[in-house]
């Protein structure tokens, strides 16, 4: 894929060779935050992505949960407040019955609004090159970047955060191991009732009702454009369902999840939809001299397990708050610097974390054996319950926790 010439001036490929602290390879939601992290602090950064306007793409649309307060750390949450649809509330049904209520802060908006709002924290705005990398020269001490404009770079660290598109990598000799081809697939598409009026809550999940339909679950939250539908399965991305949730969304979503019915009333879908085949995987050989990964371009995540955004923030958060400005204080860029990142303890939990969860939602929801079939059960009736004691007594089962904490 070459840039956008549009926007890219070519530079001879003969001039001098522009000399920054940092090149970030890639500019969606990892090395757009990544970027504004470094540049805040007083580093030199050049962000290079080939999309001047990151697209329309299906990737993370919710943050919530322990994510906000990464966000708020990181220096974001203002950011994100100003582009996002705030929701508190959220009902989790299975089989059109309540199991719980979350209640808790949680935003929802397009994941290209996220990157917008990243990129637009960066304080200088000619930070972004908008080029393609096409070659990466590694040292033990200045790093070399070729682009397709014939521009050259100089960088002491490079990172690469250019998600599952692994061709640098592969030049630098970083292979990319497959854990599980096909692991889950997702579906995004955006919903309204045919007569205009608001749905009755304010976002919902719905539970899949039986494994042999493969479905975890619907999120359904809102977004400027309306109520925004996310589905994770854990099924065969070849399966006829497929084609069906493209062609017939509103008729196969009720026929996976008839719970559903009750509450969505008679709508159907104002927009494309979207879907992604997620494939397990990680990096091998990545350990080099004056090169770093970070996000998906490192290790791959279930989108149902919700740990993408999660692993993505530590990454940030451990690379560009304590390893890079340290490493930046001293001479040399060799490997010795950069295992001390690959090394932490947040990021290596933060990845097993996130392989855990990714095969455990896959069986909660799929395994039919009767160990499984017990275990899911009884997922769901202790959740109710839960539920019903808090109703009973409001605070009740948050003193328990904290008490337990202390």
């Amino acid at each position: 894929m070459t840039a956008d010439q549009s926007v890219t001036e070519p530079v001879a490929a003969t001039g001098a060779a522009t000399m920054v602290d940092v090149a970030i390879v890639g500019g969606g939601l990892a090395g757009s935050l990544a970027a504004a992290v470094l540049a805040r602090a007083g580093h030199r950064v050049t962000l290079i992505d080939k999309r001047a306007v990151y697209p329309d793409e299906f990737r993370v649309e919710k943050i919530g949960g322990p994510q906000l307060e990464m966000f708020r750390k990181l220096g974001f949450i203002r950011g994100l407040e100003s582009v996002a649809c705030p929701y508190d509330r959220v009902l989790n049904i299975r089989e059109g019955k309540l199991v719980d209520v979350s209640v808790g802060q949680a935003y929802g908006l397009p994941y290209a609004d996220l990157v917008a709002m990243a990129r637009g924290q960066i304080p200088d705005a000619s930070s972004l090159i908008v080029d393609e990398v096409t070659a990466i020269s590694c040292s033990d001490d200045v790093q070399q970047l070729e682009l397709a404009s014939g521009r050259r770079l100089k960088a002491r660290l490079v990172v690469l955060a250019t998600g599952m598109a692994g061709a640098l990598g592969y030049k630098l000799g970083i292979k990319r191991r497959v854990l599980a081809a096909g692991h889950s697939v997702s579906f995004g598409f955006t919903i309204a009732r045919r007569d205009g009026a608001p749905f009755d809550f304010n976002a919902l999940t719905c539970y899949g009702e039986r494994t042999a339909d493969g479905v975890d679950y619907l999120s359904l939250f809102p977004v400027q454009a309306g109520m925004r539908a996310n589905l994770f399965m854990f099924r065969d991305p070849a399966d006829p369902v497929m084609r069906d949730l493209r062609r017939d969304t509103e008729a196969t979503l009720l026929r996976l999840l008839p719970g559903l019915r009750p509450y969505l009333g008679d709508f159907h879908v104002t927009d494309r939809v979207q879907n992604w085949v997620m494939d397990l995987s990680v990096v091998e050989g990545h350990l080099q001299d004056g090169v770093v990964l970070i996000g998906d371009a490192f290790q791959t995540n279930c989108p149902a397990a919700g740990t993408g955004v999660a692993r993505l923030l530590v990454d940030v958060e451990r690379l560009c708050t304590e390893y890079a400005p340290r490493w930046l204080m001293t001479e040399g860029m060799g490997k010795a610097k950069i295992s001390e990142f690959y090394s932490d303890r947040d990021k290596i939990a933060a990845d097993q974390q996130s392989l855990k969860m990714a095969h455990f939602r896959q069986a909660l929801t799929s395994r039919n054996d009767i160990g499984w079939d017990v275990r899911r059960r009884l997922h769901f009736l202790r959740r109710s319950l839960t539920h019903r004691v808090d109703q009973m007594r409001p605070g009740w089962l948050a003193q328990v926790r904290s008490a337990l904490r202390a």
